[in-house]
């Protein structure tokens, strides 16, 4: 079983997954204040599995995911716009599954709910 939230990074100026980058999850409280769940980064195949763990019950709210891509595009020793890719979504249903897949050039960047 998969964490209720994964990702996964690909790297559309290589044409292959986007290893080593740091990604961030966080929630915001009823505040508005966000709060850090987890953070960790991608494998080889430029996936994140375990954001949180298997069984965990993620409460209905607001979550994003932050990319930090300036070093991952700096060890590849490419110049790029974006320091970092924040992408917000909204959780209404706990049982569901949520994956977030970013695709990623220098220059920009798409992401859509996967399966």
């Amino acid at each position: 079983m998969k964490s209720p939230i994964t990702t996964h990074v690909l790297d559309t100026m290589r044409g292959r997954p986007a290893e080593g980058i740091t990604i961030v999850l966080e929630s915001r409280s009823e505040s508005e204040a966000w709060k850090e769940m987890s953070r960790s980064k991608t494998n080889a195949d430029g996936r994140i599995e375990n954001l949180l763990p298997p069984n965990f019950k993620i409460p209905p709210g607001i979550y994003r995911l932050t990319f930090l891509t300036a070093e991952y595009f700096r060890t590849l020793k490419v110049e790029s716009f974006y320091p970092f890719v924040t992408v917000t979504f909204e959780i209404r249903e706990t049982a569901a599954h949520y994956h977030v897949p970013l695709l990623l050039s220098p220059h920009g960047y798409s992401t859509y709910r996967g399966s």
